[in-house]
């Protein structure tokens, strides 16, 4: 039995993620963290991790940018292993979760899915061939007009997965507006779109001479998301410390 600290219980996530558990003989919740009352769970919700000594295996936080620095300190604090699925971190608070994963296992990603993982890996093989090719490269994602950051942190990890296929010569761009000139051949544009209820939608566009390959992954359920991050929490119990991602999970 993996036990879970839910860190942002209260959130659209938490709740999600709760309930997804509740169908599982694997898994249970122990305790829910979030400064939001609630007392409609089975388990006991506190609003701060000062409160919290509830002996758990793994803690799963989806809660927003801001509370990510608490989470990451209890979890060194507890020696708990910090399912860290929070997007729109600072270059700080990267940094501090690279420092906290030397004391504590910690698995990071942009996106939790299954799909977006392995999207990953497929883009990263294509940029070494069609970049090397010539071809143009664009990343077009949409997500519901309630998210915050812009682009993605998927958005971000997928330039990055192809930048990493081509040896880092990519920078990124995410206005062209203001420019009058043609596009230059080491640069990815990254656009974001923000409106109704959208979970989420990626696309990489390889544009070249007379040919266009796209990659698409889009998610119709906040679901995928959460079956991912409950998959990590299982991975990641018992692990030594160290910083860890979803392609750890994929691999095993």
């Amino acid at each position: 039995m993996t036990r879970v600290i839910m860190y942002g219980c209260n959130g659209f996530m938490g709740h999600v993620i709760c309930d997804l558990i509740k169908t599982m003989n694997d898994v249970e919740v122990v305790a829910g963290i979030d400064i939001a009352p609630n007392d409609t769970y089975d388990f006991p919700v506190f609003t701060t991790t000062a409160e919290c000594d509830v002996k758990a295996d793994a803690i799963i936080d989806f809660s927003a940018a801001p509370a990510v620095n608490a989470a990451l300190a209890f979890a060194v604090e507890k020696q708990i292993p910090l399912v860290e699925c929070t997007t729109g971190l600072s270059e700080d608070q990267i940094a501090y979760l690279k420092e906290c994963s030397e004391k504590v296992a910690v698995l990071r990603s942009a996106n939790m899915s299954l799909g977006v993982n392995t999207l990953l890996k497929m883009v990263k093989t294509a940029a070494a061939i069609l970049g090397n090719a010539g071809f143009d490269i664009d990343i077009v994602e949409k997500h519901h007009r309630r998210k915050v950051d812009a682009p993605s942190g998927t958005a971000l990890a997928l330039a990055d997965s192809i930048n990493e296929g081509c040896e880092g010569r990519y920078s990124y761009v995410f206005d062209r507006s203001e420019r009058r000139q043609q596009r230059p051949a080491d640069e990815i544009g990254i656009s974001a779109v923000r409106g109704g209820t959208i979970v989420g939608e990626h696309e990489v566009i390889f544009a070249g001479t007379d040919e266009v390959i796209e990659f698409k992954h889009t998610a119709y359920s906040r679901a995928v998301f959460g079956k991912g991050a409950i998959e990590a929490a299982r991975f990641l119990a018992g692990k030594p410390a160290g910083l860890y991602d979803m392609s750890d999970v994929i691999d095993g």
